[in-house]
């Protein structure tokens, strides 16, 4: 089985919201592989430790170290800290990522961002897995998300009505088809991000997906704003063929 965890940026409000664009990043790994993932994790934490004197157990929340003073630390080894947390991942073995982007700006009323920017993850999460393009080449493996999303029930809701019914568009012009979701089992899990690293990995994956189309000022002021760029080598570019980091833009 593969598991998915995932965390959001931005909100997913039309009207009055602080922010144009809502994003999610989800990573993928096979239970297989997790015990190797988890425990790659966990040394790295006691190395962000020794470096920079950040406790182990203190959780790892892009948008509080950007904003906010974390154990004493300065804001410039704080933005070090979240390079340095992408770059462990760009090069963990056996884990892909897949990202979506919602750009509110040029939606109009009526436009469920929600719905849509999690409905597609879920979808491209169904696809890789009946395509077996995960890394490990598992065939016919199903796959179980895992999530520090506060809305649950409306996720469980979403995932449940995917499985009966899920009309795919035609690309070429043909009435919708219902194709339901058969891989993606089980309501999606709930995981306080305090104490899940991979969730906590996921939150710095999004932001900075996020910072990549709209970086606040210090970001942009650092140069930071491409370090989504850096995960290259655990991109699901599968994802979207309409963009080399396989960024699905919707």
């Amino acid at each position: 089985m593969y598991l998915m965890y995932v965390d959001e940026s931005g909100d997913t409000g039309l009207v009055n919201s602080p922010s144009p664009f809502f994003c999610l990043s989800g990573i993928v790994v096979h239970e297989k592989r997790w015990r190797d993932f988890v425990n790659r994790l966990i040394a790295f934490r006691k190395t962000l430790n020794s470096v920079y004197g950040l406790p182990v157990r203190t959780e790892l929340h892009a948008s509080e170290y950007i904003r906010s003073p974390i154990h004493g630390l300065a804001k410039f080894d704080r933005l070090s800290i979240l390079r340095n947390t992408i770059d462990e991942l760009a090069k963990t073995p056996d884990i892909l990522i897949t990202n979506v982007v919602v750009d509110k700006s040029s939606k109009t009323a009526g436009y469920d961002v929600f719905q849509n920017a999690w409905g597609t993850l879920f979808q491209r999460f169904e696809n890789t897995l009946l395509h077996g393009n995960f890394p490990g080449g598992f065939k016919d493996d199903y796959g179980l998300v895992l999530t520090d999303a506060t809305a649950g029930e409306k996720l469980s809701r979403m995932v449940r009505r995917m499985a009966v019914y899920n009309p795919i568009p035609s690309s070429f012009g043909a009435a919708a088809r219902n194709i339901p979701i058969v891989r993606v089992i089980e309501d999606p899990h709930g995981k306080d991000s305090k104490s899940s690293l991979p969730v906590q990995m996921a939150d710095v994956c999004a932001y900075f997906l996020h910072q990549r189309f709209r970086p606040n000022s210090y970001v942009k002021r650092k140069k930071a704003d491409r370090y989504f760029d850096r995960l290259m080598p655990v991109l699901n570019v599968s994802a979207s063929r309409f963009d080399p980091l396989g960024i699905v833009k919707l």
